[in-house]
């Protein structure tokens, strides 16, 4: 019997020692890191209408038959140069007509005045002609308007749209002849959502930074705009506002009607960065775990701020000494011991191939 006891007790420590070993094997040994914290800028994509600064429609403003067109479809005309005219004869007899009943109404008045100096005639007879003259002239300058409303001259400098009308056209009043886009400035519309322009207009960092256009063909528009109004009320519809920012167009590549893409660059100052494959989610909230100082992992909520690629802005949840980790996500469970490895954040980030700016 004395020599089975230490057989029993050697077998004993043999087995605790086989199972403090496994229990030692059975602790992971994962990677760790800290969030990043970095001056990092990202970029919002609006979908965007492009308008010309002055676009309007020209129309005759009198009847008649269109006599001339001196300009092109897609011509560039220079303000004040003549773009049509209307047959202009029925006008011209009329101020002719015009012209002579008031040298009638004026040859009435010399000689009612003559009369009147010589008291032979009232003074009410002198007011009378003198009216009647003054109303005979200002039938000359209306025959004279309308004469030269036959001559249309465009408005400014500008590019001309489709002609609506050809040669020989019988034109009504106010019938549309073509229109003409001042393009030297472009006016581009964008809508935002609301959470967004609480932030454009709270933070003023984000007033000194331009505006990017990117053309329908993915290229990016060589001069850069501004942000230069806000529209006055929210769309209920879709909860979005209207922003309007302008850009020259010295080389008139941007026509009236184009679509784009506004990009607009959002700086952020100190950011939280941590890798997306650090972040796991339940019920749409976002979580990572957090080793604490026992090397346990601790499950913990995080607010996302914004997305880039592979990486996320943390809003809050997690500080820049917590060490997150980063590997074996799915393989432990809230409390659960691990062997931390750490990793720093930089070659984290070098990792993921990304170089966030």
């Amino acid at each position: 019997m004395k020599k089975i006891i230490p057989f029993i007790v050697m077998a004993l420590l043999v087995v605790s020692c086989q199972h403090k070993e496994e229990k030692h094997k059975s602790i992971p040994t994962l990677r760790v890191t800290n969030l990043i914290l970095k001056d990092t800028t990202i970029t919002r994509k609006y979908v965007s209408q492009i308008h010309a600064m002055r676009h309007i429609e020209l129309r005759a403003l009198e009847r008649g038959y269109l006599q001339k067109i001196y300009v092109d479809e897609g011509q560039k005309v220079e303000k004040g140069q003549t773009m049509f005219a209307i047959n202009a004869n029925v006008y011209k007899a009329e101020l002719q007509k015009s012209k002579s009943e008031a040298r009638a109404a004026e040859i009435e008045y010399d000689n009612t005045k003559m009369l009147s100096d010589k008291n032979v005639v009232s003074k009410n007879e002198l007011a009378l002609a003198e009216a009647r003259l003054a109303k005979a002239n200002a039938e000359v300058r209306m025959a004279q308007t309308h004469l030269n409303f036959t001559t249309i001259h465009a408005p400014f400098t500008g590019i001309m749209d489709h002609l609506e009308a050809r040669e020989g056209s019988l034109l009504e009043e106010g019938e549309l002849l073509t229109k003409i886009s001042d393009n030297s400035k472009m006016w581009v519309y964008f809508n935002v959502p609301e959470s967004e322009y609480i932030n454009y207009v709270t933070d003023t960092t984000t007033h000194a930074s331009s505006v990017q256009l990117q053309m329908a063909n993915s290229a990016i528009f060589n001069h850069k705009g501004k942000v230069e109004t806000i529209e006055g009320e929210f769309n209920h519809e879709t909860g979005n506002i209207e922003f309007r920012a302008t850009f020259p167009n010295p080389e008139s590549l941007l026509r009236h009607g184009q679509t784009g893409n506004i990009l607009m660059n959002i700086p952020f100052k100190n950011a939280k960065i941590i890798p997306q494959k650090a972040t796991f989610e339940i019920l749409d909230k976002k979580y990572v775990f957090v080793v604490n100082d026992k090397d346990e992992v601790e499950q913990r909520q995080i607010n996302i701020l914004e997305e880039l690629p592979y990486l996320y802005i943390v809003k809050d949840g997690i500080d820049s000494n917590d060490r997150i980790l980063i590997d074996g996500l799915r393989k432990v469970r809230n409390g659960q011991k691990i062997n931390a490895d750490f990793i720093e954040p930089k070659t984290v980030l070098a990792d993921l191939k990304l170089v966030a700016e």
